[in-house]
């Protein structure tokens, strides 16, 4: 068996999900934000399913099937266990949104850099941050740890 992704006709998840439940494995991941909830990826599910797939395509209120090719695209098991791993309570708890904005100045706290102004670029992996720090007058692209930067300011306003 193998995760098939469904997409359904929008805010109709939880229907689809009851109706493929009764012969297969079906997974609706959802998030909270404040008292909202809604869909992890809204208008999507995962389904495992053994069988022909084209008696989930005609079931009530699905759109599609996401294909490759002319078979269902197989999503690995891996990607359905990360984010089941994700759920607190049955909601996917998100990692924390940024603190540092695209473009706002940072200090450098630590290391080698320690006390240099670097310009923040973006996440770059899991608590890797990129920064622009001007070396020897270029702009020299750096990863550092998301702990070793602290914010100067806010985006748009005068340093």
């Amino acid at each position: 068996m193998t995760w098939w992704v469904i997409q359904t006709e929008s805010q109709r998840e939880h229907v689809v999900c009851a109706l493929l439940a009764r012969k297969h494995e079906c997974y609706y991941p959802r998030i909270k934000h404040r008292s909202r909830i809604s869909g992890l990826f809204p208008g999507y599910l995962f389904v495992r399913a053994a069988e022909q797939w084209s008696p989930i395509r005609w079931t009530a209120h699905v759109v599609r099937v996401l294909l490759s090719g002319d078979v269902p695209a197989q999503l690995p098991d891996k990607i359905v266990d990360e984010i089941r791993k994700r759920q607190i309570g049955g909601f996917v708890k998100l990692p924390p949104p940024t603190r540092l904005k695209k473009g706002q100045k940072v200090r450098i706290t630590r290391g080698s850099f320690e006390g240099q102004v670097a310009v923040y670029e973006g996440m770059t992996g899991k608590d890797r941050e990129r920064v622009l720090l001007d070396l020897l007058g270029q702009k020299v692209s750096v990863e550092l740890p998301d702990r070793d930067l602290e914010p100067l300011g806010i985006v748009g306003r005068a340093q």
